[in-house]
């Protein structure tokens, strides 16, 4: 039993006093008001990420964990899609045994869409019945974004099954439904999809609000809409959540969902509209059983020393202090390392496209969006070959399968803006094939070879340097602690910029290239693939 005396924030009166807060056992026993006192510091419940892709910081759960309890985030509504796609099942079950080894709160979702689409190569996939063995035998809280919405549009069998089955157990269904509006975003909200993240206009939330959609506010590693969103806080509280979608090392390390409330009470909003969005509203939907500092309830909570920058001094989960001060008081704890990698070394002929006289479709990425648009270019011939157009910024992408050997897809991509040198991943949405860029096929070559001899990472090639941060855990993530990861990595996204990338976080960037559920041209390991009329296009036009 411990006690703590503080200006308690209950956000559910929308009312701060200074009081006491008794814990017992991991709950909050009583809290007392007492205007005698004179408290500096702050008692609040501790912040939710409402929808987050674990994988993407490159940390198993466990690790992920320790940065972010530093930040104040006591849970994540977390989707194991990505792992999923890899491993099935067994990849989901990973996700929960490892997350339950630390004091950390996190509800994973059952994936609605593994594999993404039928364009591409996954390593698994997830059925109707998988999903109800998920809920059945693991409790898990929701079903995770529905990705596929042509099929919720079209009535598909296999994508009914699995909204039927969510609808059985009586869980929330998350939605994947970026510029839907109209009779099409009615009839995807009425099989009984309930949120979307993937808002980029003002005008397309309003309209799913209307459509009585909760809209989650989204700053990732490479998706940003707060600055879109953020007047949603004041004129929907009841509608909203904080989400990161994905968050790389680098950023996890630096801060988390305080940082958007920080930036949400610079803008001058209702201090309990911004905690009810990042606390609150979470819990209701999902049935999260995360404290909100009511008498009963899990002792989740934090301590901060104002209420406009929100500085962290201690995080607290079922009573236990997890962070202090800036410092993670979570220990590291083994993890296994399982994976499928089966892709073989690559030759550099395999990286090489004959001229056909023709124009190019070239993919157009944009920095801080997951959409991406398509342009015309001109051919760039060198020695009978196409190469990379540097001058103009049209630079060779390529896909490769990692779980059975096959000739590379090969396409182009403008926005990198590398002006020597390579990079490449095995994080590569939603399959997680090996996908790169680069400024000519010898370093394109080196950088896919160098991703299959680890059996997945990261790499920077610049000429005969190659650099390779290795994530063992389905390609997808490492056990290493997590600050050194996040080392590694920024020193990676870094050296990718010295290339003469001008994106913010060209490897996030990458990585959502192969998507082929975000509009308009992507890159699977079977083609290249228009988003909006969702078929196979050619590259020379």
């Amino acid at each position: 039993m411990f006690e703590i005396t503080a200006n308690i924030v209950d956000i559910i009166n929308r009312k701060i006093f200074p009081g006491t807060v008794a814990v017992e056992d991991g709950k909050i026993k009583s809290i007392v008001k007492d205007d005698k006192l004179k408290p500096e510091n702050y008692i609040l419940p501790g912040f939710i990420d409402a929808h987050v892709h674990i994988e993407s910081s490159m940390l198993v759960p466990s690790e992920f964990a320790r940065l972010a309890v530093v930040h104040g985030t006591v849970a994540t509504v977390s989707d194991p899609h990505e792992i999923a796609n890899v491993l099935g099942v067994e990849g989901v079950k990973y996700m929960i045994e490892n997350g339950s080894k630390v004091p950390f709160k996190f509800y994973f979702g059952a994936p609605s869409c593994v594999p993404a689409t039928t364009f591409e190569t996954s390593g698994a996939t997830i059925t109707a019945g998988d999903i109800r063995l998920l809920f059945e035998k693991y409790g898990l809280k929701y079903l995770s974004e529905m990705m596929n919405f042509p099929g919720v549009l079209n009535d598909f069998p296999d994508v009914m099954d699995k909204i039927k089955v969510a609808k059985e157990f009586g869980l929330p269904i998350d939605g994947h439904a970026p510029g839907l509006k109209g009779e099409y975003l009615i009839k995807y909200v009425s099989a009984g999809i309930s949120t979307d993240h993937e808002c980029f206009e003002l005008d397309e939330a309003i309209d799913k609000i209307y459509n009585n959609m909760k809209i989650l506010i989204r700053e990732g590693s490479a998706a940003k809409n707060f600055d879109t969103l953020y007047k949603l806080v004041d004129a929907r509280p009841d509608m909203c959540m904080f989400c990161s979608d994905d968050k790389h090392p680098d950023g996890l390390a630096v801060g988390h969902i305080n940082e958007l409330v920080k930036r949400t009470m610079a803008r001058g909003s209702d201090l309990f509209n911004v905690l009810r969005i990042a606390s609150l509203n979470p819990v209701l939907h999902y049935n999260l059983d995360v404290g909100l500092l009511s008498d009963g309830d899990d002792a989740d909570f934090i301590v901060v020393d104002n209420l406009k920058d929100f500085n962290v001094l201690k995080t607290y989960i079922r009573g236990q202090l997890a962070a202090e001060n800036g410092k993670t008081l979570i220990e590291s704890v083994p993890a296994e390392q399982p994976n499928i990698f089966n892709a073989e070394k690559k030759d550099i002929y395999d990286f090489h496209i004959s001229p056909s006289g023709k124009k190019l479709r070239v993919i157009e990425a944009y920095d801080g969006q997951l959409i991406t648009n398509e342009i015309i270019a001109d051919e760039k011939i060198e020695n009978g070959c196409l190469i990379s157009d540097i001058e103009n910024d049209i630079l060779k992408i390529a896909v490769v399968n990692r779980y059975q050997n096959a000739k590379p897809a090969l396409g182009f991509i403008k926005s990198f803006g590398l002006k020597r040198g390579a990079i490449a991943s095995s994080v590569g949405h939603d399959s997680h094939n090996i996908i790169a860029v680069g400024s000519s096929d010898e370093e394109l070559c080196k950088a896919v070879n160098a991703i299959i001899e680890h059996k997945g990472g990261m790499a920077v090639v610049e000429g005969n340097s190659v650099e390779v941060l290795s994530l063992p855990v389905a390609g997808l993530m490492s056990t290493v602690d997590g600050y050194t990861v996040a080392e590694k990595y920024s020193n990676l996204n870094n050296k990718a910029k010295e290339l003469g990338s001008n994106l913010h976080a060209p490897f996030m960037t990458l990585s959502f290239m192969a998507l082929l559920v975000i509009p308009s041209l992507k890159l699977s390991d079977k083609g290249l693939f228009d988003g909006n009329k969702f078929e196979f296009v050619d590259l020379h036009v």
